[in-house]
């Protein structure tokens, strides 16, 4: 007999374990496309958010980086070691940036300690408990078939000598976890105190799911649950929090009106209309509440009517350019490319490093259907795409400009960076070899056309 069934077996078990108790998706769940928003405002406000965190904590870099995910429940979670992913319910839910600070802040101690290669290592030493149980169990079982106990015996006992081990592992996996948890949390109030920050917006938020949570709580057994439970948390770092001589402290008024503005065009952009207007009502004069109402007109209402709310936007702040933004995106999706062009170009002169406004900008140079603009559509686009180069839709849009330019080499070889981005491999891997045909051997996109036929070699290997 051998162990290898019971290790397969195990290795389904911890897994399913794991996926009960970790919210990091693997990698080629990122790959096939999680629900990723995209949005140089929202972006921006983030990375203000977790610079000083990153710095004080000794994680900074150009690896490091925050997501924003479109999902309502508030969450954070970190993947491949230097990435935050932030839900969108998050950030809405959030009433002052120091409480979605505050959830920054711990996010960054997982980074710092280190946390996901060390979970791995727990699960290794998990499935080595259960491997042992199971073995265990299975010996038992095989002792009571040879001396044929009946009912009442080991052999009515063996299911539950069988799963022993899984148990164990599953115990002593969730114990580490929350013992990871705790040292984030802790970590957090350190960055938050040495980048001169309050911790009170965390002890404000664990304190609501508390409240949020109460009944399961008490329902729930604190030793089969990956984190601490709410009401532990706001006992173990409250203290910590109010020691800080930086408790009191508030965020500045520029701060709160960027985060509101953030949750606002979530809002606008990721709920229904009446969810919206209950959040948002008439009554409700603020920015916030009429750049939430200018995108709903724009989703759900008169286009032209969204248009006149976006200028109503830009007279209250003329050189924010995420308004110029939104106006431009209304016209070119209403069907007016040539009238979104001075809103984009605005746009991109307010806020030049963009790649993603640029993106959009070169798409309505592109839409106009006027050849004479398609140099600077290629122009913005090729910039854009420095800034930006895994943006499939820049590479489609630089594809068009190139093809109406009749320049064939150059259009296939943007067609295939966009299949490539899109995770058509297949697809990006054909055009790559239709550009090489038309691009001089051995020039720059020949070669680039050569990385994407071997990166699929790789791919296959």
């Amino acid at each position: 007999m051998t162990s290898q069934p019971f290790r397969t077996r195990l290795a389904a078990s911890v897994l399913a374990v794991l996926a009960t108790v970790s919210t990091v998706p693997p990698a080629s769940a990122q790959q096939r496309g999680l629900p990723i928003v995209r949005d140089t405002e929202i972006e921006n406000l983030l990375r203000d958010y977790a610079r000083p965190l990153f710095r004080v904590a000794g994680v900074g870099g150009s690896q490091t980086n925050v997501v924003v995910i479109n999902d309502r429940a508030f969450n954070a979670f970190v993947a491949n070691g230097r990435r935050i992913f932030v839900n969108a319910g998050a950030i809405i839910d959030s009433r002052t940036p120091n409480e979605l600070i505050g959830v920054m802040a711990h996010e960054t101690g997982h980074i710092a300690g280190g946390h996901l290669a060390r979970l791995r290592e727990a699960v290794e030493r998990a499935q080595i408990l259960a491997v042992i149980g199971m073995l265990a169990g299975a010996g038992a079982v095989a002792a009571g078939a040879a001396s044929g106990r009946g009912a009442g015996g080991i052999g009515e006992a063996a299911p539950g000598v069988l799963t022993g081990g899984q148990h164990i592992a599953m115990r002593s996996l969730l114990s580490y976890q929350r013992g990871e948890e705790a040292a984030a949390d802790r970590a957090a109030i350190g960055y938050l105190n040495a980048s001169g920050q309050s911790a009170k917006g965390m002890v404000e938020t664990f304190r609501r799911l508390q409240e949020q949570t109460m009944f399961a709580a008490r329902q729930a057994d604190p030793y089969m649950v990956s984190h601490p439970m709410p009401a532990d948390r706001v006992a173990n770092i409250e203290p910590l929090a109010k020691a800080s001589p930086h408790y009191n402290a508030v965020d500045p008024p520029d701060r709160v009106m960027r985060h509101n503005l953030a949750r606002a065009k979530l809002v606008g952009f990721i709920e229904r209309s009446d969810a919206i207007t209950r959040r948002y009502p008439p009554s409700d004069a603020s920015l916030p509440a009429r750049y939430a109402r200018t995108i709903q007109m724009f989703r759900f209402g008169d286009r032209n009517r969204a248009a006149a709310l976006a200028d109503e936007l830009i007279r209250s702040q003329p050189n924010n350019p995420y308004f110029h933004e939104i106006k431009g995106q209304i016209l070119l999706e209403t069907g007016l490319p040539a009238q979104a062009l001075p809103s984009l170009r605005r746009a991109v002169s307010l806020a030049p490093n963009s790649g993603l406004i640029r993106i959009m900008l070169g798409h309505a140079l592109v839409a106009t259907g006027n050849n004479a603009m398609l140099d600077e559509a290629v122009r913005e686009l090729r910039l854009a795409l420095q800034r930006e180069p895994e943006a499939a839709d820049g590479y489609r849009q630089l594809a068009i400009a190139y093809g109406r330019k009749n320049d064939r080499g150059q259009a296939d070889l943007a067609a295939a960076q966009a299949s490539l981005h899109e995770g058509d491999l297949v697809a990006a891997r054909s055009l790559a070899r239709r550009a090489q045909g038309s691009l001089p051997t051995g020039s720059p996109g020949w070669l680039r056309a050569e990385d994407i036929i071997a990166q699929r070699r790789n791919q296959q290997n």
